[in-house]
């Protein structure tokens, strides 16, 4: 088919204005050829005095995403000539953004992939806060978690984040509930650890007055908060194995009793639950009904830890510096980001945030070089025992706070802000 550039271009974007995001007509050769006007609005005009071609304006790439080692929507679409989606950062006006990529590909009448449209879609819950926490990243393991959390929240589908303590299990709840139809209503956290059997059931499905001793007025129960939102159960895998018959009926049929009640009441929301334990080895052993397992995990996420995605310490760092101290005039070298980048972290993002957190009242300026962190390291090092002593517990903490006085000069405020007390408690335990 031949058409003259402009009217071409014109008659595809009002086509492409059919669409209810920033979508782009683009040829298997890469270069696209109009745009609609919600592309317009979110990234604004392409110049297409000369060929403009996709990955050069959303990545700033030479090459196509293939050749530069990248996932390609478009070079898949036109490889099956079916629809294709991928999860890509994108440059745009507001700076890097996960977009979640879907090619539509258009055949000609001899079924070989003419055009392509290309919808953008932002996923907004890459940037989901909890306090001062913050979803960040851009390798990819992080991009993985962004793409199964994309894929995932506009379902109802039950999740189970399974990762290590400090990883960020409980923001990535927030991002599935964020992206789901059920953002406008609330998202309901239980802390199943350390939980007794009467307060577990008390705090979940609620009270009556009198149901107990001490129960002197009737409590409503977070299932009933959670109606029309999400119920997040962090830590699943210490729910006493006697709640968990109760539990599995809630999920089943949505309904529950408030303790010391005979009414049945009934519940609508999406669950997610999260566990930093091995439950499938829990269940081989008799500790986690088989039955429930199996009514939590129908979509896993893996949450990676801090070990599995390094590439994104120095992001990770610039975002957590900023929302340590609002100042933003600290910076940290790159000799510094490099020893970070070859620790071991066994606490994962909570564990850098203490080190950086320790970095800031060790650095006597606004840079934090290689021997701050190289002394918060050596201080957690103490703290964990790694110096191989074989003293008692008393001991340990006694010369842990030593070496920790020793490394601000003898300021005991400055110690005890590091070890996490009061001066008072400081000088107690010095004592």
């Amino acid at each position: 088919m031949q058409i003259s550039q402009n009217q071409g271009n014109e008659d595809f974007a009002i086509m492409l204005n059919a669409y209810d995001c920033p979508a782009i007509l683009v040829t298997p050769q890469y270069q696209i050829l109009a745009t609609n006007k919600h592309y317009l609005e979110s990234y604004g005009a392409i110049d297409q005095s000369q060929a403009a071609y996709c990955f050069k304006v959303s990545h700033s790439n030479d090459a196509p995403c293939e050749q530069a080692g990248e996932a390609c929507p478009l070079f898949a679409a036109c490889a099956s000539g079916k629809k294709e989606r991928a999860l890509h950062i994108h440059h745009s006006p507001h700076g890097k953004q996960h977009i979640d990529i879907e090619i539509l590909p258009i055949l000609d009448h001899n079924g070989e992939v003419k055009y392509c449209v290309e919808l953008l879609k932002s996923v907004t819950q890459t940037n989901p806060k909890i306090g001062n926490n913050e979803m960040v990243g851009a390798s990819p393991a992080f991009n993985q978690l962004v793409e199964n959390i994309t894929r995932v929240a506009p379902t109802d589908a039950s999740v189970l984040l399974v990762g290590e303590t400090g990883s960020g299990k409980e923001i990535a709840a927030a991002a599935v509930h964020l992206a789901s139809n059920r953002k406008e209503h609330p998202m309901v956290i239980l802390e199943c650890s350390g939980l007794t059997e009467p307060l577990f059931e008390s705090e979940l499905f609620g009270h009556i007055k009198g149901a107990f001793t001490g129960a002197l007025y009737n409590k409503q129960g977070l299932v009933e908060v959670a109606h029309g939102g999400t119920l997040f159960l962090d830590e699943i895998g210490d729910v006493p194995y006697e709640l968990q018959i109760k539990l599995l009926r809630l999920i089943e049929t949505g309904t529950y009793r408030p303790v010391g009640s005979r009414e049945t009441k009934r519940s609508d929301f999406r669950l997610i639950c999260a566990t930093n334990q091995d439950i499938i080895s829990m269940v081989e052993r008799g500790e986690f009904r088989r039955d429930l397992y199996y009514r939590i995990n129908v979509f896993p996420i893996h949450i990676p830890s801090l070990n599995e995605r390094k590439q994104d310490i120095p992001l990770l760092t610039k975002t957590l510096l900023q929302r340590i101290d609002q100042s933003g005039q600290y910076s940290v070298t790159d000799c510094a980001i490099n020893l970070l980048k070859k620790h071991d972290f066994m606490g994962n993002i909570r564990e850098l945030r203490n080190i950086l957190s320790r970095a800031l009242v060790l650095s006597n300026t606004l840079i934090i070089d290689l021997h701050v962190i190289k002394t918060c390291l050596e201080i957690d090092r103490e703290i964990s025992g790694d110096s191989g002593s074989a003293t008692d517990l008393k001991n340990n903490e006694l010369n842990y706070l030593r070496r920790l006085i020793d490394s601000v000069d003898g300021d005991k405020d400055k110690a005890a802000a590091l070890a996490g007390i009061s001066t008072r408690s400081l000088y107690r335990k010095l004592q």
